[in-house]
């Protein structure tokens, strides 16, 4: 990891240091601006950063498993990326389930990326998506490609399964709206809607709002999961879709947090959860 210390210091700036000076050994604090001059196109900012992210994300993996502490260690590894090209699509996911919340979704698509923001935001997790799609065609397979690669990428996250609580269920409003979202991290995927009125208008922003439905079920399908979606009420699809999220991010944070009473068990009586 001595390549990763050099190049996050490297990156780091600006930065603090203490010196002793005089026969007193007084303290004066010195502030060390760094600069530089050179000049970077959009692209190569753009990689620098990636690069940037990519080694602070494998510093803190180090320093966690230099903690000695098996529960550190474990969470440490439920960092996936998963990446799905096709001549459809290209598209980049990194998931964290331990994470804070932070989110970075590009896909194309305005309104996708306000609800991929919620489940990050309300699941806990660290969401990145990026996506280039074929967006001249539509938005049914950059919406669908992004469910498969995130329902993938949650799926290895989650590896056996081990420790975790399984179910999730919460109910999310939005003013006039209510969505309740249970799950079960089976091994099974299925999805059911009951009473979900969101497609009564075409499009939500650049989203069509028939590939709400189709995201789940893609989601539900890649990452093993059965999902049960019910619109308790609801007028205005923005209000209804995004409660869907909110509720969704919830339920699958509770799934998917470790249980300290079952630590190290398979949360099933069959004792695995795959098919």
């Amino acid at each position: 990891m001595a390549h990763a210390f050099a190049s996050v210091a490297a990156h780091r700036a600006p930065f603090s240091r203490r010196v002793r000076r005089g026969k007193g050994g007084k303290k004066m604090k010195q502030r060390v601006e760094a600069s530089t001059d050179v000049q970077v196109d959009g692209r190569e900012l753009q990689e620098l950063r990636e690069e940037n992210v990519r080694l602070r994300r494998e510093l803190e993996q180090w320093r966690r498993t230099q903690e000695g502490d098996g529960q550190a260690t474990e969470r440490a590894s439920r960092i996936v990326t998963r990446e799905r090209k096709t001549k459809e699509t290209n598209v980049r996911v990194t998931v964290n389930l331990d994470g804070t919340g932070k989110a970075e979704n590009q896909t194309g698509v305005g309104f996708l990326d306000h609800m991929l923001d919620q489940l990050a935001s309300h699941g806990l997790f660290d969401v990145e998506v990026s996506c280039k799609g074929d967006l001249w065609v539509d938005d049914h397979h950059t919406v669908e490609d992004v469910a498969i690669t995130l329902g993938q990428a949650f799926k290895d996250a989650l590896g056996d399964k081990k420790g975790i609580r399984r179910f999730g269920t919460f109910t999310a409003p939005l003013d006039e709206a209510l969505v309740s979202v249970t799950l079960d991290l089976s091994g099974r995927p299925h999805t059911q809607f009951y009473g979900y009125t969101a497609t009564s208008v075409e499009k939500i922003g650049g989203l069509s709002t028939h590939m709400v439905e189709h995201f789940f079920e893609s989601f539900a399908s890649t990452s093993m999961t059965t999902l049960h979606i019910q619109q308790v009420n609801g007028r205005n699809p923005h209000h209804i879709v995004e409660a869907t999220f909110k509720a969704f991010a919830r339920a699958l944070r509770m799934a998917t947090e470790q249980d300290p009473r079952n630590a190290g068990v398979v949360p099933s009586s069959k004792g695995h959860l795959t098919i």
